[in-house]
């Protein structure tokens, strides 16, 4: 009986063995350890400031900002005379644009996080510039005809892109230098987008584009930051009104429930049956948008818990669709576009700043992490930011959506990423908060963000 189970047990000892050596013998596709496509790693205060420096001095190097003959390219700073060939110098750095509006008012921001007054500087120069020659291009226009360039469309605008962001930043901008001669420029977009842009019976901004009357989720973003911010700078809460019911109402039409998610665009002809397409930047627009609701307008204010709400709905949502990589893809339900920056840039921005602001939960932390890192790939050494999908219309077809261009002349993605760059400094620095941090190298480990008085003290 004893020599029967010492042959058992030498058998298995020897099949063990054998199998053993076949384990190690066969070469395993895997790895233990992860290897991660976009550095998984815990950024430094100091770093991401210098990042945005360099996104800064690229931004900036695209324009002279002045105003120039067109024809013989020298800098005019005699305004006393008109001059049919005055325009403003080209580049990004130039433009009455509502993708300069972000940028400006990243910069705004900016200055509030780092306290670097430069990028202060830098809004003021630019809108002092406008208000100061805005009157001489008018001069041109009463001189030469309507055709005359200036800033943009500036003072008859055609759409909320004219005119909303950008006028936004000026706000801030002016809460800040007092220069008076704003004034009347900020006035001017407040009467546009109150009294003469397009809306529905029920008060909502539409355009006739692309079909006769169309709701864009761009166009969120295009008004309600300005009337948010006019509502600060004027203490009339009607303005508070006007931005909380264009997020809901527009929510009416764009917000589909099952996806916490927002479609592009809805035209009063398809209704209900409208074909359903979730363009990343058009969500990104859209929680920016409630992001400045929600900062600017006072708690209690009406509607704004329902600005909350759907503000909470698709950051839980957003987590879910980010990629394995950081970022997020072009259309936001389709794993099989590519990966997109200026939407990466807005939802780490706006998840960022929900835990700053104790909006939503800190767990959400190593989204936001990630999002910067993969952001942060795309930044190339001169600053230009790279891989930001190029402008892009209300469109009824996927074969349109998934085949959009991106490049680092899409000037969208600047502003958000100077914006993500600036939340995350003020993540790294929340003194609320503890983080775990995932260890370099090992098989298992990541990144637990910690509300530290929920944990006794150590």
């Amino acid at each position: 009986m004893i020599h029967s189970l010492a042959k058992q047990i030498a058998a298995a000892s020897l099949v063990a063995t054998a199998l053993s050596a076949a384990l190690n013998a066969q070469e395993s596709k895997f790895e233990r350890v992860p290897n991660y496509s976009v550095p998984y790693e815990y950024p430094e205060v100091d770093d991401i400031k210098a990042t945005l420096d360099r996104v800064r001095a690229y931004y900036d190097s695209t324009s002279s900002r002045g105003i120039i003959d067109r024809e013989s390219g020298e800098v005019i700073n005699d305004f006393s005379t008109p001059n049919k060939n005055a325009r403003v110098a080209p580049g990004f750095a130039s433009e009455w644009s509502y993708t300069n509006g972000v940028v400006l008012s990243a910069f705004e921001y900016i200055h509030d996080v780092t306290s670097d007054e430069s990028y202060l500087a830098n809004s003021s120069e630019f809108f002092d510039l406008v208000a100061s020659t805005f009157p001489y291009f008018e001069k041109n226009r009463e001189a030469f005809g309507s055709d005359v360039r200036g800033w943009g469309r500036m003072p008859n605008y055609h759409a909320l892109d004219d005119c909303g962001s950008i006028t936004a930043a000026m706000i801030k901008t002016y809460l800040k230098n007092g220069n008076k001669d704003y004034l009347p420029i900020i006035k001017n977009t407040a009467d546009y987008i109150s009294h003469k842009q397009l809306r529905l019976e029920d008060g909502t901004l539409a355009r006739h584009r692309p079909q006769y009357v169309s709701i864009w989720a761009d166009d969120i973003y295009m008004s309600v930051p300005f009337l948010a911010n006019m509502g600060k700078l004027t203490g009339d809460t009607s303005y508070y009104d006007d931005a909380i019911r264009q997020i809901l109402q527009m929510a009416e039409r764009l917000y589909v429930p099952e996806k916490e998610l927002f479609d592009h665009g809805w035209s009063i002809t398809s209704g209900d049956y409208d074909p359903r397409f979730f363009w990343g930047r058009a969500n990104g627009w859209t929680i920016m948008s409630m992001v400045e609701v929600l900062e600017v307008v006072p708690e209690g204010h009406p509607g704004r818990d329902e600005v909350m709400h759907l503000y909470r709905s698709m950051v839980r949502s957003l987590a879910g669709l980010q990629s394995g990589s950081g970022f997020w893809h072009n259309m936001l339900d389709k794993t099989d576009t590519y990966l997109e920056t200026s939407c990466t840039a807005m939802f780490t921005f706006a998840i960022a700043k929900g835990i700053n602001e104790g909006w939503i939960n800190h767990v959400y932390g190593p989204v936001a992490l990630t999002g910067w890192n993969a952001v942060n790939t795309r930044i190339l050494e001169d600053g230009a930011v790279d891989g930001t999908c190029e402008a892009t219309t209300f469109a009824h077809d996927n074969t349109y959506y998934y085949n959009r261009g991106a490049s680092i002349h899409a000037t969208h993605g600047y502003g958000p990423t100077l914006y993500a760059g600036a939340e995350m400094i003020r993540l790294l620095q929340n003194e609320k908060l503890k983080v775990d941090k995932a260890r370099p190298g090992a098989v298992n480990s990541t990144y637990h963000y910690k509300l530290k008085s929920e944990w006794p003290e150590e």
